[in-house]
């Protein structure tokens, strides 16, 4: 029985994931690390933990299986961090993460005196906190001994895929959220690493998430009790490794992931673009392109809001007392900005908020607020792209998010779509194994692994009177941000 490893390097946990070759998934675990939070928006980890939790995960995946039957590895993971090595690959200083607002200034320089023009004429998009070319700005800025000691600058899940193959190799979907790539012509660009002052040579190679990039170490692979020729995958961006898993590939497509982070990505067969770059324009997994809105904080609102605020881990029991006869109808409004936001407003400034709370007000209603209000910045993100004439009449949808009934039937009626729940719910992992199928020869094409192994299980319809209901809501919503905007600058 031939066996793949699919690894999503999340925020929070490694998963992997264990598949055979008919697609069926064997066995997932996860393993967990310690998320660093030294001040207030800033956000990173130790890329040494995330080899760690590897090492001990594979080997709780691969318990009672053959471990000489696996035949490749693909990664997908947390796109945009920082991940910086000294000319002995040791890891210079922790990684900054995705989620990390501490660029505010360096995004201000790139898009306002470098200008947005400059930026989206040579990458396809302008620059946002999140991404990786800020980050490597500031560390220049403030941190120049361990800037001058970089010799290797790469990507969270690149980092895995060096520790088993000791290639240095990215692809171009996760390159494409650096900010240092020209995604339509899929080349790093001269003019961005001249810009933040470093060289071709510090990067990456650049291939397609199916390539095989290398095979294991012969010493890694006596460390996990594997053939020394097993196939590593490029891997991709989370993102793009879960549209894979849930089938979202080729025009009129879209996914919808429910995690920490909430997006949703609209895969192309050509490279487009958002005249304002609100939208993310990135290559694909499958080899061609996709457009995507990012919000920072989505199932991890909800997570903020009831542990933080409410103290309380029983998500079921907070949910179920949220009212049916409230859907469409609360009069309480969140603003779901906790660590600033993305796309579609690129403001590192903006903050949660609450408004229309009264002395009726419980807990319940605040809850569903939250619940409401990513859903709404969400569909911010999907306005824009149906501006673009994209048509998108309805999308899978995965996460953790996603587990929840309750929330996918509110995204129903403010997206006014259905939602197609896949069959298989481990996203980038489930992504990552289908490319270490084609980079080990098993599949030819990404294409065949998709359409042999994907499928939907449950679609959530609309209900036509909360489409009316929530489009009226969505229409006060949009108001709130444009009248806080300047607050947020003078309490930040």
């Amino acid at each position: 029985m031939d066996l793949f490893v699919g690894a999503d390097l999340g925020t929070s946990a490694l998963k992997l994931v264990l598949l055979d070759g008919e697609g069926r998934i064997l066995r997932t675990v996860s393993e967990g690390y310690e998320l660093i939070l030294p001040r207030p928006l800033w956000s990173e980890e130790r890329p040494e933990d995330w080899r760690d939790a590897f090492f001990r995960g594979f080997d709780r995946l691969l318990d009672g299986y053959d471990r000489r039957a696996v035949r490749g590895i693909g990664t997908g993971g947390q796109m945009h961090g920082l991940v910086m090595l000294d000319a002995n690959d040791t890891v210079v200083r922790p990684a900054i993460l995705w989620n990390d607002g501490r660029c505010a200034d360096e995004v201000e320089y790139l898009n306002s005196s470098i200008g947005k023009d400059y930026l989206i004429a040579h990458t396809g998009n302008i620059a946002f906190a999140g991404f990786t070319a800020p980050k490597i700005l500031w560390v220049r800025n403030h941190e120049r001994e361990n800037f001058d000691r970089t010799r290797r600058i790469m990507l969270p899940k690149d980092y895995l895929t060096y520790v088993l193959t000791g290639v240095h190799a990215t692809d171009f979907s996760d390159a494409s959220g650096m900010l240092l790539l020209d995604v339509e012509r899929k080349i790093w660009s001269k003019e961005m690493l001249e810009i933040c002052g470093i060289v071709e040579e510090m990067l990456p190679a650049l291939h397609e998430s199916y390539d095989n990039v290398g095979f294991v170490r012969p010493e890694i692979a006596e460390r996990l009790g594997i053939d020394a020729d097993v196939a590593v995958a490029a891997g991709a961006g989370d993102n793009a490794a879960a549209a894979l898993g849930t089938g979202t590939i080729g025009d009129g497509k879209c996914n919808l992931s429910l995690g920490t982070s909430g997006t949703l990505f609209f895969p192309s067969s050509t490279f487009r673009q958002d005249s304002k770059a609100s939208l993310h324009s990135f290559c694909h997994a499958d080899g061609r392109y996709h457009l995507m809105g990012c919000m920072l904080s989505a199932a991890s609102a909800t997570s903020w809001y009831m542990e933080k605020i409410l103290g309380t881990a029983d998500f079921f029991a907070e949910e179920s007392a949220v009212r049916e006869s409230n859907l469409g109808k609360n009069n309480v409004f969140f603003l779901p900005y906790l660590m600033g936001e993305r796309s579609p407003i690129n403001d590192t400034d903006a903050r949660g908020l609450f408004i229309g709370m009264s002395m009726d007000t419980g807990r319940e209603d605040m809850l569903q607020a939250v619940f409401e209000g990513v859903a709404f910045a969400l569909r911010d993100s999907l306005d824009i792209a149906r501006s673009l004439g994209l048509d998108i009449s309805r999308s899978t949808v995965c996460g953790g998010g996603s587990k929840s009934r309750l929330w996918l039937r509110m995204i129903a009626a403010i997206f006014a779509f259905p939602l197609d729940i896949p069959l298989v719910s481990e996203g980038p992992g489930f992504g990552g194994a289908l490319l270490a199928m084609v980079a080990s020869g098993y599949e030819r094409r990404i294409e065949d692994a998709v359409g042999r192994f994907t499928g939907v299980r449950e679609t959530i319809e609309p209900d036509p009177e909360l489409v009316k209901l929530y489009d009226e809501r969505y229409r006060r919503f949009k108001e709130i941000y444009p009248c806080v905007k300047e607050l947020y600058r003078k309490l930040v």
